[in-house]
């Protein structure tokens, strides 16, 4: 069951999303350590929707006015991080970081930046709600058996991030200052266009 879903999870990681986009910048900015923390944190939020879909909270959710709330919310997020990775190119800071740390990339503030990322698409609360119910009713899961697949599926999303961050970062040593403001920026826009992409999707 666990092997399912790895199997599932690994599929799913081939739709790249902002998180990938950021872990990429961030193995090139800094290097193999904030790229791992940015998956540590993506699988730890991964692992929180996964965990609260199992427990049936996507019905909770399912109110139109609610989902276009969170609709909303992720874009807001979406954009904001996004302008912020442009304009901290140009030495403007409006991403808040951890105390006494202003690098966005070190390892603490990575961790942190990916979570958010992460949690900005509150929606796919209701993706895995609607994939466990389907399991429960077309194969019959039983309780246990939607633990183990959720937990292959959270090991999906490490494994592949893990191995995407560490090809990456082989090319940090590789970046000279000009190329990572390019490579900022470009990230940036990319990022926004998710949110803005977020927020034209019909609920």
């Amino acid at each position: 069951m666990v092997l399912k879903g790895f199997r599932f999870g690994l599929i799913l990681q081939f739709a790249i999303g902002p998180v990938c986009i950021y872990i990429f910048n961030t193995a090139t900015n800094g290097g193999i350590f904030p790229a791992e923390a940015a998956v540590l944190g993506a699988v730890l939020m991964d692992a929180i929707y996964v965990t609260l879909a199992i427990l049936g909270v996507g019905s909770l959710l399912e109110k139109d006015r609610v989902k276009k709330g969170m609709k909303y919310f992720g874009t807001i997020i979406l954009v904001y991080f996004g302008l912020g990775t442009i304009l901290g190119t140009f030495d403007i800071k409006i991403i808040p970081t951890v105390a006494g740390n202003s690098n966005l990339y070190d390892t603490s503030n990575a961790f942190i930046t990916s979570f958010i990322l992460t949690a900005s698409s509150p929606l796919s609360i209701l993706f895995w709600s609607g994939v466990f119910a389907t399991k429960l009713s077309s194969e019959g899961f039983s309780k246990k058996e939607m633990k183990l697949f959720g937990v292959g599926a959270v090991m999906a999303t490490f494994v592949f991030l893990s191995i995407f961050a560490v090809i990456v970062s082989l090319l940090h040593p590789m970046m000279n200052e000009t190329v990572v403001d390019v490579l900022n920026v470009i990230v940036g826009i990319i990022i926004i266009g998710f949110g803005i992409r977020m927020l034209m999707k019909k609920v």
